[in-house]
């Protein structure tokens, strides 16, 4: 029994093919633009941030730029106590005598030194404290990476364990129609090796799964991860325009925030360079007893060293290094403005290219229904049936995934932009 209509005979009811995939795959819902129900809670990631090592870390060099900053404050000159023992010997008057000495010094930091240490150790702090959150910045982006990842092998492996429990059913129903003579072994074959083949790509998808939420495991110990993910809003524009989001992107960049500290805390420290050419001078006072302690001398001691070529040549180097951090913060300016162009047309045209897979998933459904009508009546072939299933599940795939690709790049510019999961009093000034 060869022929065309008894091949292609009817297998499920018609429809059935688009309502079991509509039933057994993740497919996003419609939701709200502004729910986040996607994105771990908020009180999961900033418990996961703060315990990843590169934060704990920063937070560790925070503490040692406060201590830095205590002994830049204090100063680096201390007491000094110097003493000595002698005996003279008085030939002419055949006696000795015992003899000391004692005398108490310090260096004293002239005052501009101390206004510019003072300085130098409140700008060291503030660029360790912005490191510790540029840390934590980083992390959050790393956090959103890792979780759209796992998003997609999961919406991969679900619809391809989808597509494989379609082809199970059709298969089944294709195996009773053959024992009754009503269909050609021919397309059983056929079905049978489609399903084999889809079997080793669900199999590799679900160990993508796997691996993807063992990342999130392994680096985000804090995150609780769903069985399945919530239902994924459509994406939608930025709110207040995108040029709104770059200014505010540039503004709150931690980035620039460490070069331009750093730059100003080096050009501080060059100023201290000149500075010290003019050397600190040494105020002491001494105590003498002579002659077995019949001279008695007590004085005051200054000291004042002589600047040479050494403290000059220090000045002019930490004023090039200066220099360096001044023009490194300009190249960094720019880059972070770069970057932020990209991330705010990324979260454009990944909308838009979602937009398009979304009119190929309306069409190709439609073109998948009427293959399936056809396939049905005898006048499309089982591989013409299959080609248009290959292309629909190619189809939900791309569309899903470009779903995640416009929500993580609005997302990113959210995070960069210090709107979402950051503290509080930054999201004061986000766009509306």
């Amino acid at each position: 029994m060869t022929s065309k209509n008894k091949g292609c005979s009817l297998v499920l009811p018609a429809g059935a093919v688009m309502v079991a995939i509509a039933v057994l795959t993740f497919h996003p819902a419609q939701a709200r633009a502004d729910d986040l129900s996607w994105l771990p809670a908020q009180a999961q990631v900033e418990t996961a941030i703060k315990i990843q090592p590169v934060v704990n870390a920063a937070a560790a060099r925070l503490d040692a730029a406060a201590a830095t900053q205590s002994a830049l404050e204090a100063g680096s000159h201390e007491f000094e106590l110097s003493s000595g023992l002698q005996r003279r010997n008085v030939t002419n008057e055949a006696r000795r005598y015992n003899e000391w000495e004692i005398q108490l010094s310090r260096a004293v930091r002239l005052p501009n030194k101390a206004r510019i240490d003072r300085d130098i150790g409140s700008r060291t702090r503030r660029v360790a404290d912005m490191r510790l959150e540029d840390a934590e910045h980083q992390m959050a982006r790393r956090l959103l990476e890792v979780w759209a990842g796992w998003l997609r092998s999961f919406i991969v492996a679900d619809e391809m364990q989808a597509q494989e429990k379609l082809l199970i059913r059709e298969q089944e129903a294709m195996a009773r129609r053959v024992a009754l003579g009503d269909a050609a072994q021919r397309d059983s074959d056929v079905l049978q090796a489609e399903r084999a083949m889809l079997a080793a790509q669900v199999s590799a998808a679900r160990d993508a799964e796997r691996e993807a939420r063992q990342t999130l495991v392994i680096e985000f110990p804090g995150i609780e991860i769903p069985a399945r993910p919530s239902t994924l809003p459509d994406p939608d524009p930025l709110p207040g325009g995108v040029q709104e989001w770059l200014a505010r992107i540039v503004r709150q960049s931690v980035e620039i925030g460490i070069a331009d500290g750093e730059a100003a805390r080096l050009a501080k420290v060059a100023e201290r360079a000149r500075a010290n050419r003019t050397p600190d001078p040494t105020v002491g006072v001494r105590m003498m007893s002579e002659r077995g302690g019949t001279e008695r001398v007590i004085g005051v001691v200054l000291t004042v060293p002589f600047g040479t070529d050494y403290r000059s040549a220090m000045a002019a180097t930490e004023s090039a290094n200066a220099a360096a951090a001044e023009a490194e913060a300009l190249g960094v300016r720019r880059a972070v403005e770069q970057s932020a162009w990209v991330a705010a047309q990324a979260a454009e045209s990944k909308r838009t290219q979602w937009q398009s897979f979304a009119q190929a998933l309306a069409a190709q459904t439609t073109a998948s229904n009427r293959t399936r009508r056809a396939w049905e009546l005898g006048e499309a072939p089982l591989a013409e049936y299959l080609l248009t299933l290959r292309n629909l599940r190619q189809t939900r795939l791309g569309e899903a995934q470009a779903r995640i690709d416009a929500l993580q790049a609005s997302a990113l510019v959210r995070i960069d932009a210090h709107a979402l999961w950051h503290s509080k009093g930054a999201h004061a000034d986000a766009p509306q």
